[in-house]
């Protein structure tokens, strides 16, 4: 029974992450934190498969998981593959919903908060620096939205060096969003 809750959790997870991304972010060039969002930045600049970079960059994280941290690294593997391999799947949603570019940070924030924080209250994730940020929000004692959002400040500020001071802002808008439904979902009362 854990195992389908949390293969559950790990599927509809992806599925509000990729809608949050595909539908909402990439249309105006908005980006998320973490690996999420250095992924952004290689598809904006490169053209790079979004979920493709994810697991990418996420390799240096699931070693240390390896090494340190064998329960996350088992709970998040099949976070991050499935994750990547919906974000890649939905791609044909980048060209379906066009609203105005705040409000579509907004939803764009609050969809990725959903999936991250629905795939984190079930003991998985999607690795990257959502797992880098659970393992010091259990050595610390601090709600993992608040490290996820602190990390993620740092790669919209990269993001909007490199990709436009429009986009900053709408990444800033995200983050929030996405930060208080991360912290909303993880932190609810089961």
């Amino acid at each position: 029974m854990v195992y389908i809750k949390k293969g559950s959790a790990i599927l509809i997870g992806s599925i509000f992450l990729s809608i949050g991304i595909n539908a909402f972010l990439t249309p105006y060039e908005v980006l998320d934190g973490g690996i999420i969002g250095l992924s952004l930045i290689s598809y904006y600049l490169f053209q790079l498969k979004i979920g493709l970079m994810i697991i990418v960059l996420s390799i240096p994280i699931f070693i240390l998981a390896w090494y340190k941290y064998k329960n996350y690294f088992y709970n998040s593997l099949h976070g991050l593959l499935i994750s990547s391999i919906v974000i890649d799947i939905l791609k044909p949603l980048r060209d379906f919903i066009r609203i105005d570019p705040i409000l579509s940070s907004i939803f764009g924030g609050i969809f990725v908060g959903l999936g991250i924080g629905i795939m984190l209250r079930f003991e998985t994730s999607t690795g990257g620096t959502d797992l880098l940020a659970q393992f010091i929000a259990d050595k610390i004692n601090i709600n993992v939205g608040v490290i996820i959002f602190i990390i993620d400040a740092h790669v919209i500020g990269l993001g909007g060096l490199l990709i436009s001071k429009e986009s900053l802002i709408l990444s800033v808008t995200t983050i929030i969003f996405g930060g208080i439904t991360t912290s909303f979902i993880t932190s609810w009362h089961r």
